[in-house]
């Protein structure tokens, strides 16, 4: 009887392990999708040189590597994202893992998916993305900008920005709009990827957390992030603390229609 209660608690240990294993390789692919997301939507094309000027200058930055728009009728918008915060001496923090819900109703019929990328320009809009349930276009206070197709001048168009959303619809920049989505945290993801409870405050703020299968994605974010041209030393930067101040402001919205034609 002995042997049979070992064999079947070395067996439940042996499903747990590989349940969990499981479970941190879907995050790790999702962090992998946001690391090539980050790279193809601020690589070195002509018109994303203004983008990364705003990375460089952003507290942190929120990855959605897919958002399905569906709809036919009734619509909705669909993402598992990822949020990394600037550190003190310029390093990233370790991904926090979030869902991005949305749904409207109207005369709607299609099929759509796109990148996305929300720049967090200030330190009031990273603690309003912190929060439990973050709604975009709802949150009172804040100012939102949307980039369009080109992204040239979006110094100019982000100005008093909290938050700046870039978007990139079958492989071209296209306007998009995230306005009544619904930002929530995943414990659940979070719990797998690092191997315990943990709150985006603790990943993303006091770094109390880390995982090395995100060290790419740091890399590239102080790659293209750096000084300058965007250079400055790609490997993985340590934790730190972070520090920022709100500014708060009006800001101009270009919003353009999904371009057409074009591969991701």
């Amino acid at each position: 009887m002995r042997p049979l209660m070992l064999f079947s608690a070395l067996l439940l240990g042996m499903l747990g392990f590989s349940g969990g294993a499981r479970a941190q390789a879907e995050e790790q692919a999702l962090v992998d999708r946001a690391t090539l997301t980050l790279q193809e939507m601020m690589g070195p094309a002509d018109n994303t040189g203004d983008a990364r000027a705003l990375l460089r200058n952003a507290r942190g930055v929120l990855i959605c590597p897919r958002v399905f728009r569906a709809g036919f009728f009734i619509g909705g918008e669909f993402g598992e994202c990822i949020l990394a915060a600037r550190g003190g001496g310029g390093s990233w923090s370790s991904p926090a893992f979030y869902s991005l819900v949305g749904g409207s109703f109207g005369l709607q019929a299609g099929l759509q998916d796109a990148q996305v990328i929300s720049l967090i320009m200030t330190q009031k809009g990273l603690n309003a993305v912190l929060d439990s349930q973050f709604k975009f276009g709802a949150e009172a206070g804040l100012a939102f900008a949307t980039l369009g197709r080109s992204i040239q001048g979006a110094t100019t168009a982000a100005v008093g920005a909290d938050i700046v959303t870039i978007g990139r619809s079958r492989g071209l920049f296209a306007g998009i709009t995230l306005d009544g989505a619904v930002l929530s945290a995943n414990s659940s993801a979070m719990r797998a990827y690092f191997g315990r409870e943990a709150s985006a405050r603790q990943v993303v703020v006091a770094m109390e957390l880390h995982n090395p299968g995100s060290d790419p994605l740091r890399g590239a974010l102080m790659r293209l992030g750096g000084p300058e041209s965007g250079g400055g030393n790609s490997a993985a930067p340590s934790g730190g603390t972070t520090q920022g101040s709100a500014a708060p402001g009006r800001v101009q919205t270009e919003s353009l229609p999904p371009a057409s034609g074009g591969r991701r």
